[in-house]
């Protein structure tokens, strides 16, 4: 195979896994123009169609389908190779998709950002926030982060966060104006943030709990959203009662007064966060060092290595 062969097939396989000729061309270092021409030389060359093209979008018609499957475990193996040789001399390095909830993203990625950064400087992070449960084989990444009841089948799993309680909240300020709920079917009667999820568009019903007994309840309000930070500002200013999970941030706030908790009693706990990906890969230097970054496993090496010292 030539150089400008092997070149084509790169830039082709670039395309179909970012949907984007501007997210290929900024990945692979080259202009969007220059993008074009190597995918048309590359179409000329095989006398066949490989990307179907619009103003909004690029996907692959089902010879492009066709070719991509072929070729991406084989450049997935060679990424895959010079990893592992790079890791026994050392270095870690390499580009990393991550597919993540936005909550995850914010609370356990972000904090960690510039940590990674200074031990991996040579791993180039593509973070893609995505709350709608995509398959992360089939948007070809590396890893994916999820709640753990939401795990794909045949996926390695490394738990990040304990088991959470989910938590009905509302400000002291709506709660004097409407009144406390006492049972779960009381909020009927009250305004309540509702949460949409991304994966199908239905609105959650909520879920409770209690003695054995469990409820789910689809309520009613001034606000539909799918991010739970919007809906707990929303509790803040009185808009009415969210459920949102009981974390950091929602702790602080209870603390504080700024928000009570309602049916205390009927809360579930749901499965915490993990980090997945595929049981046919193996494990990347720069996915395993992620993944002891996110636990803090890194700082606890680094400070073992100081006492030795």
């Amino acid at each position: 195979m030539r150089g400008s062969d092997f070149a084509e097939l790169k830039a082709f396989a670039a395309v179909v896994e970012r949907a984007s000729f501007a997210r290929a061309a900024e990945h692979l270092g080259l202009s969007p123009s220059a993008l074009s021409q190597t995918i048309r030389q590359l179409e000329a060359r095989l006398d066949v169609r490989l990307l179907n093209r619009s103003t909004r979008s690029v996907a692959p018609t089902a010879a492009g389908d066709q070719l991509y499957s072929r070729i991406a475990p084989l450049f997935r193996e060679m990424a895959d190779a010079v990893a592992e040789v790079s890791a026994a001399a050392g270095q870690t390095s390499g580009t990393l998709r991550i597919n993540t909830l936005g909550m995850a993203a914010l609370q356990i990625i972000s904090p960690r950002l510039g940590r990674f950064h200074h031990a991996h400087p040579d791993v180039a992070l593509d973070i893609v926030v995505d709350d709608g449960l995509s398959d992360i084989v089939a948007g070809r990444f590396d890893a994916g982060i999820r709640v753990g009841g939401r795990l794909e089948k045949d996926m390695i799993a490394v738990r990040l966060t304990p088991d959470v309680k989910m938590i009905a909240v509302a400000s002291p300020q709506y709660l004097a104006h409407r009144g406390i709920p006492r049972l779960p079917a009381d909020l009927h009667s009250h305004a309540c943030i509702n949460w949409r999820l991304q994966v199908d568009g239905r609105a959650y019903r909520w879920e409770f709990e209690r003695k054995g007994k469990r409820l789910e309840i689809a309520v009613e309000g001034p606000l539909v959203t799918n991010s739970s930070d919007v809906g707990v500002e929303a509790a803040l200013q009185g808009l009415g009662i969210a459920y949102a999970f009981d974390r950091e941030r929602v702790d602080e706030y209870l603390a504080q007064g700024q928000l009570v908790q309602v049916l205390a009693d009927w809360s579930v706990v749901r499965p915490g966060l993990f980090i997945y990906y595929s049981n046919r890969r193996h494990l990347q230097p720069a996915l395993s060092a992620f993944i002891d970054c996110l636990l803090d496993r890194d700082l606890i090496a680094s400070e073992s290595g100081c006492a030795e010292r």
